[in-house]
């Protein structure tokens, strides 16, 4: 593992810096779906969880880890962050989940695989002048209500447990341990999205973390994004030292169900001013105390049809305009995926997407995917049981995100997702560990697509 005697970046008034007190501004990618998969980034419906349950239930255990052992081989190379660092990007965002570190039947008891694929991480990046920040996306208990911290349900039990927290503390006081004094890491973001239904357990469960972080490691930045999905720093008090409150910003006219731009978004009107009104709402604590701001993510979503492309490109442009005049720094969500918001993508053409199109199209068809999918083909049963709700309950308001929402989540992520967790393994039948590795390789960079227009835009950022 990388390491020297060059002390770690740290936060110095509104900037960070370096050792010798030069401003760094990082400016990178989130490296998701590598360490902790997500679903609209490698095609399968749900959650992580369910999918290898039921992909180790047609492929049988070797052959399941004959895939997701080259996939995790692949996915991020020396090539990859080559190719980052000739954007001109200096950081990389690397999400990973608690089970690459533990199992649930066995808390506590560290595993050195997850070490292991965190050094790799860190130590290619570095090879390349790249920082790292390290995520926690997926915690024990689901720190929120989302997929991408690998929670099958719409509920939230990890902060109503303190079991769940012990554990958290832990796996950040042993990864503390391990980077201390690594100038290559940028610092620890130890829960990505949190989201405390009521906002009580946040603030005190962040002050018991960093002290426990701070015990191991005084050095490094510890990054705290915000509740309600790193949106909101209304629990936050006086900041803390060499800490960056970390805001996640994307925009409703990056959304996949968005109208033009400028133009009307979920009856909104968006255009450059109201993405700016958006982030000054988002970020007024930090700029209110003075702190780093760090955009940890954002990024629209593309959808293949040129024109509505376009659009989606001149709001990314907009946002990188506005983190420039205010220095922001920013990590863009996502890397590598199949093809919905990736800066590289799997070829459309590749034995892999040719295997698991039919589950594609359904997906898209029933809107499965909340980030990424629409519910435009399944309206005529969400019209009625939204007005249902509504008028039967019209004082019910679910955090974090509302009725609406609440009733997103119940039937596209579990209802319709859940079942189509099957299909998805039984694209696979009957392939064999060579045939796997092959699939997995893939997501190699040499067999990606760069999206050149996306990188033109960071380019002229940079």
């Amino acid at each position: 593992m990388t390491n020297d005697a060059t002390p770690p970046l740290r936060v110095e008034g509104s900037r960070l810096v370096t050792a010798s007190g030069t401003p760094v501004r990082l400016r990178g990618v989130g490296l998701g779906g590598w360490l902790n998969l997500e679903n609209f980034i490698t095609g399968f419906p749900s959650t992580e969880e369910l999918h290898r349950q039921a992909m180790r239930a047609v492929l049988g255990q070797e052959v399941h880890d004959a895939f997701f052992d080259r996939f995790q081989e692949v996915f991020f190379t020396d090539d990859d962050a080559a190719f980052l660092a000739g954007l001109g990007l200096n950081c990389v965002r690397v999400p990973f989940h608690y089970r690459l570190f533990e199992d649930d039947d066995r808390p506590m008891e560290l595993k050195e695989e997850g070490f292991r694929l965190l050094d790799r991480a860190v130590d290619v990046c570095a090879r390349h002048g790249l920082y790292t920040v390290l995520d926690l996306h997926a915690a024990p208990g689901h720190h929120n209500q989302r997929w991408h911290s690998d929670n099958p349900t719409h509920r939230s039990t990890f902060w109503q447990h303190r079991h769940f927290q012990d554990r958290v503390v832990h796996l950040w006081q042993a990864l503390a341990g391990r980077y201390r004094g690594n100038p290559w890491v940028a610092g620890y973001n130890p829960l990505n999205e949190p989201a405390d239904p009521e906002g009580h357990v946040i603030e005190p469960f962040y002050a018991r973390l960093h002290q426990a972080i701070r015990a191991v490691d005084p050095d490094h930045v510890i990054f705290l994004d915000g509740n309600r999905n790193a949106t909101e720093f209304g629990m936050f008090r006086d900041p803390w030292p060499n800490t960056v409150y970390t805001v996640h910003d994307y925009a409703l006219a990056g959304f996949a169900d968005a109208g033009p731009y400028p133009g009307v978004s979920r009856g909104e009107y968006v255009d450059q001013r109201y993405l700016e009104k958006r982030f000054l709402q988002r970020s007024e604590y930090m700029r209110g105390t003075g702190t780093p701001i760090w955009v940890g993510e954002f990024g629209p979503v593309y959808s293949g049809h040129a024109e509505r492309d376009e659009s989606r490109y001149r709001v990314l442009a907009d946002q990188l305009e506005i983190y420039d005049e205010h220095d922001a720094g920013w990590s863009l969500w996502t890397y590598k995926d199949i093809g919905l918001q990736g800066v590289v993508h799997v070829e459309r053409t590749s034995p892999y997407l040719e295997r698991i199109a039919p589950v594609l199209e359904k997906k898209a068809r029933l809107g499965v995917d909340l980030w990424g999918g629409t519910d435009a083909g399944i309206r005529h049963i969400f019209d009625p049981l939204e007005r249902t709700v509504a008028e039967e309950f019209p004082r019910f308001d679910p955090r974090p995100f509302g009725q609406r929402e609440w009733v997103q989540v119940l039937v596209r992520h579990i209802l319709l997702a859940e079942p189509m967790v099957d299909d998805f393994a039984r694209c696979f039948l009957g392939v064999g560990p060579e045939e796997a590795r092959a699939l997995a390789d893939c997501f190699a960079f040499g067999r990606c697509v760069e999206r050149t227009r996306l990188t033109d835009v960071l380019r002229a950022h940079l």
